[in-house]
């Protein structure tokens, strides 16, 4: 039958969408989804996609534009890659990460309240600038020390949740035990048995609301001891450097070398305790080495001393072999501190303490008193999580994800920034690059802010002089940010 002049042959029909007017027509020969992916993450930095919003499915996009359902289906799964989508079944395709938009070059300033004005940053900023600069807004965020937090497990938190309050008896919404619920703690117990090598009874684990809380529980604990000095590596951690001292410590610095903390200096120190990141030193990201764990044990066992472990990260590692567990090896001389903050959120604030036996009910006591115990229902929930595999599925997802971003910023750094040379790469969230050049690392930081981009100066994380560098995670970022990010930095330095 002959077609009416009025109805348009398929060869007439357009090939373009309402959804963002998109029309394939646009796009250059053989790269449909080079294309479509990249309009949809314009779509999504400018806001015309929020976070939240569903994409089209893949079959009816293609329809209106007119090409092959795997063109679309491509585009979408870079989008899911880059961190910017995620898949979720029937829901569809979602948007769950936007940038945020830059700030303009004035707040960038942050300084300490007896600073000259337009002081930018310090060499060790106050708790105040380093706050500051951490809640300052930047359209690329390559801060070191947070996870994938788009890909937060809101299902699989939500199906445990809901396990939860369906079997919790009501006396269970009461106050509890200080020392954390049975359930958590026995989960606790099992997980640093099967994925760090530490066999520990329930009953010596102490839910605390991460890391940072172990840090200032032990503190007050060792105060009231007559310890006034935690020896510290150096570089390394500047907030919990800020901890230790707010709650009146000393903290003398001890050099990290390639193999880890030089105990010989940690001697000569003459500090009775210290806080070491063996698995992945913050920031430079070495492995406390056999020879030196042994010489650290050693001068354990010899002064009494205590081993403040920080198992900063250790589950994130890309090209190496796990390492033991310093509390593994010595539990009688190590406190051991880990938490999900790395795993999971930081919004979680939940984390364990292993003490050695004379220092756990005063830490029990000091965890009473501060706060009566950690919340009870999310520590049911990560219980739950635990239990059920949910957390190991979540570990073996994030590696895959983060190894990725891994290799994008050193490629990044191989291209914009070639004169840097880059530590810490085999395991962790993020690289430290260090330069051989006559600049102040915080002025490059401040500058890099001012552009959009927001990275810590390695000097932030030094009580002596070294060379400048920056320090910039790489698991919160897309791979096109992480891209984006390190080339901005270089036009800074260049």
């Amino acid at each position: 039958m002959p077609r009416s002049k009025d109805v348009p042959s398929d060869r007439s029909i357009p090939s373009g969408s309402d959804f963002l007017q998109l029309d394939a027509a646009d796009a250059p020969a053989g790269g449909l989804s080079d294309w479509l992916a990249q309009r949809l993450r314009l779509a999504i930095a400018d806001g015309r996609l929020a976070v939240g919003d569903r994409l089209p499915a893949t079959r009816t996009l293609a329809g209106e534009l007119r090409v092959s359902r795997g063109v679309v289906t491509e585009a979408y799964q870079r989008l899911i890659e880059d961190g910017h989508a995620a898949g979720r079944g029937r829901a569809g395709t979602v948007v769950v990460a936007a940038p945020v938009t830059a700030p303009a070059p004035a707040p960038v300033r942050t300084r300490t309240a007896d600073a000259p004005p337009g002081a930018v940053f310090t060499a060790e900023p106050g708790a105040d600038v380093f706050d500051a600069v951490r809640a300052a807004p930047a359209r690329i965020d390559l801060s070191p020390g947070t996870p994938d937090l788009a890909s937060f497990p809101r299902t699989a938190w939500l199906r445990a949740e809901r396990r939860v309050l369906g079997t919790l008896a009501a006396t269970g919404l009461g106050y509890g035990d200080p020392r954390g619920t049975p359930e958590l703690r026995r989960a606790v117990a099992k997980w640093l048995a099967r994925n760090r090598g530490i066999a520990a009874g329930p009953d010596e684990v102490l839910i605390v609301n991460g890391t940072a809380q172990t840090l200032g529980l032990l503190a007050q604990v060792l105060r009231g001891r007559g310890v006034s000095a935690v020896a510290v590596e150096d570089p390394g951690s500047l907030g919990a450097r800020q901890h230790l001292r707010y709650w009146g410590m000393r903290t003398p610095p001890v050099p990290v070398d390639a193999d880890g903390i030089r105990v010989g200096e940690l001697r000569d120190s003459g500090a009775p305790a210290v806080v070491v990141t063996p698995a992945h030193q913050f920031p430079t990201g070495v492995v406390l080495g056999g020879g030196r764990r042994r010489e650290l044990m050693r001068w354990a066992t010899d002064t009494g001393g205590l081993i403040v472990e920080d198992d900063y990260d250790a589950e994130h590692r890309y090209d190496r072999p796990p390492v033991p567990a310093l509390r593994a090896m010595l539990p009688e001389h190590v406190c051991y501190a880990g938490s999900v903050s790395k795993l999971l959120a930081p919004a979680l604030r939940t984390g364990w303490v292993l003490a050695p036996p004379e220092l756990h009910g005063a830490l029990v006591d000091a965890k009473r008193f501060t706060d009566l115990g950690s919340a009870a229902l999310p520590q049911l929930v990560l219980a739950d999580l635990m239990e059920s595999g949910e957390l190991e599925r979540r570990l073996r997802q994030l590696r895959r994800r983060h190894r990725a971003r891994r290799d994008a910023m050193i490629r990044a750094v191989d291209t914009h920034l070639p004169g840097a040379a880059v530590q810490g790469a085999a395991a962790g969230l993020h690289l430290t690059v260090t330069f051989d050049a006559g600049f102040a690392d915080t002025d490059l930081a401040a500058a890099a802010l001012a552009h959009g981009v927001k990275a810590h100066p390695v000097s932030w994380h030094r009580q002596r002089c070294g060379r400048p560098g920056l320090v910039l995670g790489y698991a919160a970022s897309t791979v096109s940010g992480i891209e984006e990010g390190v080339a901005v930095i270089g036009k800074v330095l260049a």
